[in-house]
């Protein structure tokens, strides 16, 4: 039953392929950058798109905030690169999808660079959990399919501003959308619309439902 309600309590990484077991003991989602879990030679790499990708997740929490952050090399790089520059506050319990994690401006990626992607969770206790995925940017990733990157029933996100967010393809809103009980696909959402300016807990916040 311990392990059980640990594993309830955490999070895992669905796409791309995460790093390996952060459940299991020695690991632990407490610990940064990537919850104990080593690289090895044998480390699973995923091939993922030279301008960004997907990013999928199974959460475990009522709510909490998500981080999304990228360290480019193959050996321990720093996580210095943020994929999700604005606050981002995601409810409900299940699998939740960014289909088009875009790189930063400026950020130049060659064929055949690896990088790793780091996922910070924080909740209601103010403690934050990690995870790790690791990649290698090439032109022949297949991007995930967009029946594969479906947010669970009642899954939603929420941009925290203190004024206006905006995602890709879509228009903005002053008041907080409704969110749908049934499962949505998660489209048209770039990190790189993400307003990063006076991000503020507590202030507004707009919710953006991913919906087809």
């Amino acid at each position: 039953m311990g392990l059980i309600a640990s594993a309830a309590a955490h999070f895992g990484i669905e796409s791309p392929e995460m790093r390996g077991d952060s459940f299991e003991k020695p690991a632990s989602q407490w610990i940064s950058p990537c919850a104990g879990v080593n690289q090895t030679a044998s480390t699973n790499r995923t091939a993922w798109p030279l301008t960004g990708g997907a990013v999928s997740l199974d959460l475990h929490h009522p709510w909490g905030y998500v981080f999304v952050n990228l360290g480019i090399g193959t050996d321990y790089p720093s996580f210095n690169i943020s994929l999700t520059p604005s606050l981002l506050n995601v409810t409900g319990n299940g699998t939740f999808c960014l289909p088009a994690v875009t790189l930063p401006g400026g950020v130049a990626i060659s064929e055949g660079t690896n990088a790793s992607i780091q996922v910070v969770t924080s909740g209601a206790s103010g403690s934050a959990l990690y995870n790790c995925a690791d990649i290698t940017f090439t032109s022949k990733a297949t991007p995930l399919a967009a029946d594969m990157c479906v947010n669970g029933t009642g899954v939603t996100g929420a941009i925290v501003d203190a004024s206006q967010a905006q995602s890709a393809g879509s228009s903005t809103s002053s008041a907080p959308a409704s969110t749908s009980s049934t499962a949505s696909a998660a489209s048209n959402v770039k990190s790189g619309s993400m307003v990063s300016a006076g991000v503020v807990a507590g202030v507004g916040a707009l919710i953006v439902s991913w919906l087809l």
